[in-house]
């Protein structure tokens, strides 16, 4: 028995699986606190299914805590950032390109210090130790609690970063460290962000993951419990307390899983519809395809795995209005706009048919008799050109999306899923057959409960003096290792390897990518 929960902007859905059969499932509105939500969602899939709370093994837990924490710029720590990289990358500091808000709130404590290596693994200087310990020294004047480190090429090699981070253990034992090899790919830049992020979450991330098994611990639910992470799979609680930035986007990509489970499907489009946004995205493989470039959250960018995501504003609380005359646009249904803005959560107090004041997708979908929730008599009086107009906005968005998504002008297969699917009642531009499977209202849930546990390695090789079959068995073994670290036990295979010459260097530079996932052990499993 393993339950599985997944937090959305609008609601928080559960279910509980036998092995691979879904025994009983739950929607509830999400809560302002979260946790909450989460375990009345607990509460009622076990009620639902009349077990006890002792025979539950696993539970998967897909959490908005981190993202909607970053995106706010709430509760987060300032960090100290080290950059060992001197006298190379100067020119451009830590923190470029942030938002100014965002930026003040992390602090810009920022040391650049001599060190860093080639792409080859070559040393640009020397690591000054001294310099790094007086780094350290002065963010504990300042009274830091997190630590960002980053240094030039240190997915290639990592020992300059580990020997300041050694320093920092050293002079600051309490603090929080994170270690930009450890999370981001190659790309100085963007990893530095992705460390930053890491480190300014790392206090909240220590709060969440004690406040789940609290949770927990409260049901009588004593089993393993674990995280969806960004790429589709799950990472050990105590690792999210590391790292808690490789949860952000885990939702999209728990629906995209749980669409693959509930239809058998290994490539599709898949769109799922929230109370907030629509996520359309693409299945390679079974997984989400993961965007090639860099990801931009909040406003800044970053190169961790990523789901290749587009979201767009539409979604059952998605606040309803008539164009203005600057916005109309000659298509059907162009004097209508659909959000970005939605209700959100509030769905069921300010919607029309809930007797509130807001004019919403869910609105139209009830005076178009496309659904029946809430009261309908109290949308009997809106225009039926102005619904019909509404509703084909919200079909033509999808068309665009599926269409941005695609990779080939082929039709492909779609996959509806989410509470929101039920809005959708006409085929979609570019699709070769629509799927609504059942349960489709808490794929995202399902997706969660079935995922496996990754590991992955992105690391420049030089195979003129490093020989191919040496640098990709070398890569394996370091992304099995990563996966075992993450609570893999089971069946650990090979799921995606790339190998890209890197022109503009000098030798024989190869960037190569491998990811693997496995399951958990059998006894934390079905």
């Amino acid at each position: 028995m393993r339950i599985g929960v997944d937090v959305g902007g609008t609601n928080t859905d559960a279910v509980l699986l036998n092995g691979k059969r879904i025994v009983s499932s739950t929607k509830a509105a999400t809560t302002v606190d979260v946790t909450t939500g989460i375990v009345q969602a607990i509460r009622e899939v076990l009620r639902k299914a009349t077990l006890l709370p002792g025979d539950v093994k696993s539970v998967m837990i897909g959490t908005t805590h981190f993202t909607n924490a970053f995106v706010e710029g709430k509760r987060l720590l300032e960090v100290g950032i080290i950059r060992i990289a001197a006298p190379a990358t100067l020119s451009l500091l830590p923190l470029i390109g942030w938002p100014k808000e965002l930026g003040n709130a992390i602090g810009r404590h920022v040391y650049l210090v001599p060190g860093g290596y080639d792409y080859d693994g070559r040393e640009i200087a020397a690591f000054d130790e001294a310099a790094v310990r007086e780094a350290v020294l002065d963010i504990r004047r300042k009274g830091l609690r997190a630590v960002a480190i980053t240094s030039v090429f240190s997915s290639v090699n990592a020992d300059m970063e580990t020997a300041a981070a050694a320093i920092v253990g050293e002079l600051m034992p309490e603090a929080h460290v994170t270690l930009s090899h450890e999370i981001g790919r190659v790309g100085l830049l963007e990893r530095e962000n992705a460390a930053i992020m890491n480190a300014a979450l790392s206090d909240l991330s220590s709060q969440v993951i004690k406040s789940f098994r609290k949770a927990l611990s409260d049901l009588g639910v004593h089993a393993a419990f674990f995280i969806s992470q960004n790429d589709g799979t799950l990472m050990a609680a105590d690792v999210v307390e590391r790292f808690p930035v490789l949860t952000i986007a885990s939702g999209p990509t728990n629906s995209m899983r749980g669409a693959a489970f509930l239809t058998e499907k290994t490539d599709a489009i898949i769109v799922d519809i929230g109370g907030t946004t629509a996520d359309v995205g693409a299945l390679t493989n079974g997984f989400p395809r993961e965007s090639s470039v860099a990801v931009n959250i909040g406003g800044v960018r970053t190169n961790f795995r990523m789901p290749d995501i587009l979201a767009i504003g539409v979604g059952g609380g998605s606040i309803i209005r008539e164009a203005g005359p600057e916005n109309r646009r000659t298509s059907i249904g162009g004097r209508v706009t659909i959000g970005p803005d939605s209700v959100g959560y509030e769905l069921t107090e300010k919607a029309l048919v809930f007797g509130g004041t807001s004019l919403t997708l869910t609105d139209i979908a009830v005076a178009a008799g496309v659904i029946s929730i809430g009261e309908p008599a109290k949308v009997a009086h809106l225009d039926k050109a102005f619904v019909a107009d509404a509703l084909e906005e919200m079909h033509c968005r999808l068309d665009d999306a599926i269409d941005r998504m695609k990779t080939s002008f082929e039709s492909v297969p779609v996959i509806l899923v989410g509470g929101g699917s039920a809005l959708v009642k006409r085929a979609l531009a570019g699709a070769s057959e629509m799927v609504v499977p059942e349960n489709a209202g808490v794929a995202n849930a399902i997706g969660a409960a079935i995922a496996q546990v990754s590991g992955e390695l992105d690391r420049v090789y030089n195979f003129d003096t490093c020989a191919r079959d040496v640098a990709l068995s070398d890569a394996r073994d370091i992304a099995f290792a990563r996966a075992r670290e993450a609570g893999a036990r089971d069946n650990i295979r090979v799921l995606d390897v790339e190998e890209v010459p890197l022109a503009y260097l000098p030798g024989g530079a190869v960037r190569i990518r491998v990811k693997v996932v496995g399951d958990l052990p059998v006894e934390l499993g079905a």
